[in-house]
C-alpha cells in the first residue's frame, strides 16, 4: 500500500480572542493509477486503517486468529508442490501455514506425512533462497513421522558441499535429523570440513548437529574430537558480506561484530560430552583452556567453570590444581564470569582458605555498585547465601548493603534487608548500643509502605529465622513484628506475622518476651477483622495464659470476646477460658465457672454445648480431657486407617495402640526443626531454579546421607519402613519398630551396583535389621542370588538370617536384609561396625528386551563395599528444650572426655560432623560457628530410644589445622551418658 501524506496548518479564532494555529493531515492512497483521497479524523484511524489493510493482505494471517485447516493445507501442498512451474511465493506461504500446524502440535499420519515429505523434495529443483530456507525448516519437522526419508540425502549433501551461505546452516542441521546410524559414516567427512569452516555460523551448525547424532553414533562424533579443538582455538569471523545478505541491514553494518564467539561454547560443550568419562582427558582440557586468551566468549567460559565444579565435587583433591584458575576467574572483565567463579568458589568454601574466601567477597562487592540491575541482583544474591551460615564474613559490604536498602529494584532491597538480618543475629552490629538495629528497624519501617506484601512476607520469615537461631537479639525484632500487626494487611500477611510471633512464643527462653507478645496478641483481637486469626490467638492464650504470673489479665481479654463477637469466636473463648480455669484452680476457676454458667443461655448452641461440657469436665477434674500432654503421630494415624479401610476387615475394630504417641517435647521438636529448615529453604538465596540446577550438576559422587533433615518426615519414612518389614513373615515377632537410620550409601554413586544401607531397631525384643537398597546399573548384566556378607566387630552382635535378592535386571533396585541380636543397654559395648560384601551370579543379557539365557550358569563375584558402623546416634531421637542449662543440670549421671576429631581441620566441619554423629538438637543457636572463631560450645540434647533424656556439652578448640573437643555428656541413664561419650571417642 502507498499512501501520500500532505500536512498543511491553519488558524482557529478563539472565543477569548486570540488565534490558535492547527495542524491538517490529508492522506491519499495510491489505487490503480491514480490517488484517492481518504477522509481523516485522527491519526490513530489511519494507523488502525494501515494495520487492517496490511492484514488483510497478509497471506500468513488468518481473520479468526485459528488454526488454518489441516486437510485444506495438505490438498493445497500436494497441489503446488507438484506444479511446473512452481510458484516460489505461493509455496512459501504454504509451508508457513504447514509449520504453524506442526508447531501447534498438530499431527500427519506416517502415510500423509511420507506423501508431504515427497513432494516438498520436489522443491529442491528451485532456486529461490527463501523457499529453500522453508523447506529445510520443514523437512526437520516431518522427518520424525516420514518414512523412507533417506532419499533427500544426496540433495541436502548437495547443497552443504556448494550451496548458498544463507541456507546452508539449515542443510547442515536438517541432515542430522535425517541420518540415522547406518549412514552416519558417509557424512563424516562433510561434517568434519564444515567443523573447521571459516564462516562461524556454519561452524556451529555443525557443532549443534554432532550433539544430534551422539545417541546414534557417539564413535562416528568421538573422531570429531581434533576438528573440535581446532575450531575452539581458531578465530573464525563472518564473511564481509555476511549481514549484506539480508535487506535488513542494508548497508548500514559497519558498526556490527566481526564474530560472536559462539562456537566456542557450542565446541566445549561437544567435547565435555566426549571426554566426561575420562577425569584426566577432561583436566587436560581444562588445563589448556584456562590461560585467558584461548576462550574468548563468556558464555564458554562460564560453562568451563561449571566443568571444574563438576570435577571439583566429584575429588575434591583436586582443589590444589585447580582453585588457580577459579580465582583467575575473580577479575574478568565479564560480570557473568566473575558471577559464576564466586557462585562456584562459594560452594567450595570449606576446602578454601580465608584470605582466598576474602577475594570473593570483594569481588561481589564490586559487582553490588555496577548499573545492571541483574548484576546486582545475583551478587546480594550470592552474599546472602554466605550470610545463611557465615555472617560474619560479609561485614566488609554493610555499607553496599544499607544502600541497597533503597533500590528501585525491590527485589535487591528485600535481599539487602534480610542479608543484613543475618549479620546482625551474628553480632557484626552491636547489640548494646543498638544503633546499628534502630537504624536498620527504621530503614525497613519506612521501606514497608513501598512494598508489596509478597516481599513483606519474605523480611518477616527473616525476621522470625534471625530470633529463633539467635534468641538474644529479639527484642527490637518483636517490637517492629507487634507494631506492623496493627497496620493494615491482608489475611496472608497477618497471618504470616502472627506465625511469627507463635514460633518466638514457644520457643523463644526468655519469659519476658513470651509476655510481651501475648500482650500485643491480646490488643490485636480487640479489633481483629479476621475469624480465624481471632480463633488461633484465642487458642494459643488458652495454652500458653495459665503458665503466666498474671493469668486474670489474659482472662479478660477472652472473656471480652464472649460478649462482642460472632458464635465461632465465643466458641474458641468458651475452650481458653476452661483451659484457665483447669489449670490455675482455686478463685480462678470459681470465677470461670460463673462465665461459662452465663455461656449455657447463648443463642447459639455450639456455644452452649462447650460451656457445659467445660463445665463438667472442670467438676470432675478431667485436665486430660481439655489439655492434651500429647498427641498420635499424624502421619502413623493416617496410614493405619487408610490400611484399615482398604483391608474392609471391620469385624476387628481399629486399634489405636498401633499408633504412635508423640509427646509435647518432641512435638516441640518437629516443630522447630520443621521451622528452620522451612525459613532456611525460602531464603532468596536457596529456592532460585537456577540454583537447583546447579546444584543438580554438582551433585556429589558418594553422599552420606539421603534423607530429608526434618523430623516430621523422618517419623513418616520410619511409618513406612514399619509398614514395609512388619509385611515380611521373618521379622513379625520382632514387636515394634524403635528407630529407623537415614540410608547411607556404601558405595559411589557412580559405580556399576550403587548400594545404601538402612538401620532398623527393635529395642524391645533387642534386634537390628539391616536393610541393604542395591541398584544394578549395569545394562547387559543381570544379576542372581544377591546376597551381603556383614561382619561385625563385635561378637555381641550375633547374625540370625539372611532374605537374599533372587534376581536383579539392569537399572531395577532390589532388597537384601540382614538380621542381627544385639546387645541390651547393661552390656558392655554397643556399638559395632560391619564389614560388608555384596554376592551375586552375574548372567549375560541375550537379547533387547532383556533376556538372558536358562542354560548358562553365569558367574559368582563378590564386590567389597564400605563399613557400616552403628553410633550412638542411631538410639537418641533430636529433642528441643528452650532451657538447655537448667535441664543439662537436672541430668543425674555425666561422662566426660577429650578427644581429638579426626580428618577435622576447622570448627565448622567439627560442628558438622558432631552432629551427624550424635543426632541430637543443637540448641541457643549453638550450631552456627563464626568464621574467625578460634574455639566454640556446642549444646545438644535428645532423647534416646530407652525414654530417658540426654544433653552433651562440647567445647571445641581449633590450633595449627587441629580441632579439639572435651566432652561433657549427662543422662538419666548412667550407661547412655557412657554410650554417648564413647562415640565421640
Amino acid at each position: 500500500m502507498i499512501l501520500r501524506i500532505t500536512y498543511y496548518i491553519s488558524n482557529t479564532n478563539q472565543s477569548a480572542g486570540g488565534k490558535t494555529k492547527k495542524l491538517h493531515v490529508r492522506i491519499y492512497e495510491y489505487q490503480s493509477g491514480f490517488y484517492k483521497h481518504l477522509s481523516i479524523v485522527h491519526i490513530s484511524s489511519v494507523l488502525r486503517m494501515s494495520a487492517q489493510l496490511y492484514k488483510k493482505n497478509d497471506a500468513y494471517s488468518t481473520s479468526s486468529g485459528q488454526l488454518p485447516d489441516k486437510m485444506t493445507i495438505f490438498q493445497e501442498c500436494l497441489q503446488q508442490f507438484n506444479l511446473s512451474p512452481v510458484n516460489a511465493k505461493k509455496c512459501r506461504q504454504l509451508l508457513a501455514k504447514l509449520l504453524r500446524l506442526l508447531y501447534h502440535g498438530e499431527k500427519f499420519p506416517s502415510s500423509e506425512s511420507t506423501t508431504l515429505f515427497f513432494s516438498i523434495s520436489k522443491l529442491f529443483q528451485h532456486k529461490d533462497l527463501s523457499l529453500r530456507q522453508m523447506v529445510y525448516l520443514t523437512i526437520k519437522e516431518l522427518s520424525a513421522t516420514s518414512q523412507d526419508i533417506l532419499m533427500v540425502t544426496s540433495s541436502i549433501m548437495k547443497d552443504i558441499q556448494g550451496g548458498d551461505l544463507i541456507y546452508k546452516p539449515n542443510a547442515i542441521r536438517t541432515l542430522a535429523n535425517v541420518l540415522d546410524a547406518s549412514t552416519v559414516s558417509a557424512s563424516e567427512r562433510l561434517f568434519k570440513n564444515c567443523l573447521v569452516d571459516r564462516n562461524p555460523i556454519v561452524s556451529s551448525a555443525a557443532l549443534i548437529s554432532s550433539y544430534k547424532l551422539l545417541p546414534i553414533a557417539k564413535d562416528v562424533v568421538k573422531r570429531f574430537t581434533n576438528e573440535t579443538l581446532e575450531t575452539i582455538q581458531s578465530l573464525k569471523q563472518f564473511p564481509s558480506n555476511q549481514f549484506q545478505l539480508h535487506e535488513y541491514y542494508g548497508s548500514a553494518t559497519t558498526n556490527l561484530p566481526s564474530t560472536s564467539y559462539m562456537y566456542q561454547y557450542h565446541a566445549l560443550g561437544l567435547l565435555y560430552h566426549l571426554r566426561n568419562h575420562d577425569k584426566m582427558a577432561l583436566m587436560k582440557l581444562i588445563t589448556s583452556l584456562s590461560d585467558g586468551s584461548s576462550l574468548k566468549n563468556s558464555l564458554s567460559i562460564i560453562q568451563l567453570i561449571r566443568y571444574i565444579n563438576k570435577i571439583l565435587s566429584d575429588d575434591k583433591s583436586l582443589i590444589t590444581h585447580l582453585f588457580p584458575i577459579l580465582s583467575g576467574f575473580l577479575k574478568h572483565k565479564s560480570d557473568m564470569v566473575e558471577i559464576e567463579a564466586c557462585k562456584t568458589l562459594i560452594d567450595l568454601q570449606h576446602l578454601i582458605n580465608e584470605s582466598d574466601f576474602m577475594n570473593i567477597i570483594t569481588t561481589l562487592q564490586k559487582l553490588l555498585s555496577v548499573p545492571r540491575t541483574s548484576t546486582r541482583f545475583a551478587a546480594i544474591r550470592l552474599i546472602n547465601k554466605i550470610s545463611i551460615k557465615n555472617p560474619e564474613k560479609i561485614i566488609v559490604v554493610n555499607l553496599e548493603l544499607e544502600s541497597l536498602i533503597n533500590d528501585s529494584n525491590r527485589s535487591i532491597s528485600t535481599l539487602a534487608i534480610t542479608t543484613l538480618l543475618k549479620t546482625m543475629g551474628a553480632g557484626t552490629i552491636n547489640d548494646t548500643g543498638g544503633e546499628g538495629v534502630d537504624r536498620l528497624i527504621g530503614k525497613m519501617t519506612s521501606l514497608m509502605d513501598e512494598i508489596t506484601e509478597d516481599f513483606k512476607i519474605v523480611i518477616i520469615e527473616a525476621i522470625e529465622n534471625l530470633a529463633l537461631k539467635f534468641p538474644s537479639k529479639h527484642k527490637r525484632l518483636v517490637s517492629f513484628l507487634t507494631d506492623l500487626l496493627r497496620d493494615e494487611g491482608s489475611l496472608e500477611l497477618k497471618s504470616t506475622i502472627v506465625d511469627a510471633l507463635f514460633d518466638l512464643i514457644k520457643f523463644l527462653p526468655d519469659e519476658g518476651a513470651k509476655k510481651l507478645i501475648l500482650m500485643n496478641l491480646c490488643e490485636f483481637i480487640e479489633d481483629c477483622e479476621f475469624t480465624e486469626l481471632s480463633v488461633r490467638i484465642l487458642h494459643l492464650l488458652g495454652d500458653e495464659g495459665p503458665n503466666t504470673s498474671n493469668p486474670s489479665y489474659y482472662i479478660r481479654h477472652i472473656y471480652n470476646r464472649l460478649v462482642l463477637e460472632n458464635s465461632i469466636i465465643r466458641s474458641s473463648a468458651v475452650i481458653a477460658l476452661a483451659k484457665f480455669a483447669i489449670v490455675c484452680g482455686g478463685d480462678v476457676s470459681k470465677n470461670i465457672e460463673v462465665l461459662l454458667n452465663r455461656c449455657l443461655n447463648d443463642v447459639d448452641d455450639e456455644v452452649r454445648d462447650r460451656a457445659s461440657v467445660s463445665l463438667n469436665f472442670i467438676h470432675n477434674s478431667r485436665k486430660d480431657l481439655i489439655i492434651n500432654e500429647f498427641q498420635y503421630d499424624l502421619g502413623a494415624l493416617e496410614g493405619k486407617l487408610t490400611h484399615y479401610l482398604n483391608e474392609a476387615a471391620f469385624d476387628n475394630s481399629f486399634d489405636i495402640n498401633e499408633v504412635g504417641v508423640i509427646s509435647s517435647e518432641e512435638l516441640k521438636s518437629i516443630d522447630y526443626n520443621r521451622k528452620l529448615t522451612k525459613l532456611d529453604s525460602t531464603s532468596f538465596a536457596e529456592s532460585s531454579a537456577n540454583e537447583r540446577d546447579a546444584e543438580d550438576l554438582t551433585t556429589n559422587g558418594k553422599g552420606g546421607d539421603d534423607s530429608n533433615n526434618d523430623v516430621a518426615n523422618a517419623l513418616l519414612k520410619q511409618q513406612e519402613y514399619a509398614q514395609q518389614l512388619s509385611a515380611i513373615p521373618e521379622f513379625e515377632s520382632y514387636g515394634k519398630l524403635s528407630s529407623s537410620s537415614p540410608a547411607s550409601y556404601l558405595t559411589e554413586k557412580e559405580n556399576e551396583f550403587v548400594v545404601t544401607a538402612v538401620k532398623h531397631f527393635f529395642i524391645e525384643s533387642q534386634k537390628l535389621v539391616v536393610q541393604y537398597n542395591i541398584t544394578n546399573t549395569l545394562n547387559h548384566l543381570v544379576i542372581q542370588d544377591v546376597s551381603v556378607i556383614a561382619q561385625p566387630d563385635n561378637e555381641l552382635y550375633t547374625e540370625d538370617l539372611i532374605i537374599s535378592l533372587e534376581n536383579l535386571q539392569p537399572e531395577q533396585t532390589g532388597t537384601v536384609y540382614v538380621s542381627f541380636s544385639t546387645p541390651n543397654i547393661d552390656d558392655e559395648e554397643l556399638l559395632v561396625a560391619f564389614g560388608n560384601t555384596l554376592s551375586y551370579t552375574n548372567k549375560e543379557i541375550i537379547d533387547e528386551k532383556g533376556n538372558i539365557d536358562e542354560t548358562d550358569e553365569g558367574w559368582s563375584e563378590e564386590y567389597q563395599i564400605e563399613d557400616l558402623e552403628v553410633l550412638a546416634g542411631d538410639f537418641v531421637h533430636p529433642l528441643y528444650n528452650s532451657n538447655f542449662t537448667a535441664v543439662y543440670e537436672q541430668l543425674s549421671f555425666e561422662e566426660s572426655a577429650v578427644v581429638s576429631l579426626k580428618n577435622t581441620k576447622t570448627l565448622e566441619i567439627g560442628v558438622e560432623k558432631l552432629l551427624k554423629q550424635l543426632n541430637m538438637m543443637p540448641l541457643d543457636g549453638s550450631e552456627y560457628v563464626p568464621s574467625d572463631s578460634t574455639s566454640h560450645t556446642l549444646k545438644l540434647f535428645g532423647k534416646d530410644v530407652w525414654g530417658t533424656k540426654v544433653g552433651a556439652l562440647v567445647k571445641l578448640a581449633s590450633a595449627g589445622g587441629k580441632v579439639v573437643a572435651k566432652v561433657s555428656v549427662k543422662s538419666e541413664n548412667d550407661k547412655v551418658a557412657k554410650l554417648v561419650a564413647e562415640s565421640i571417642n
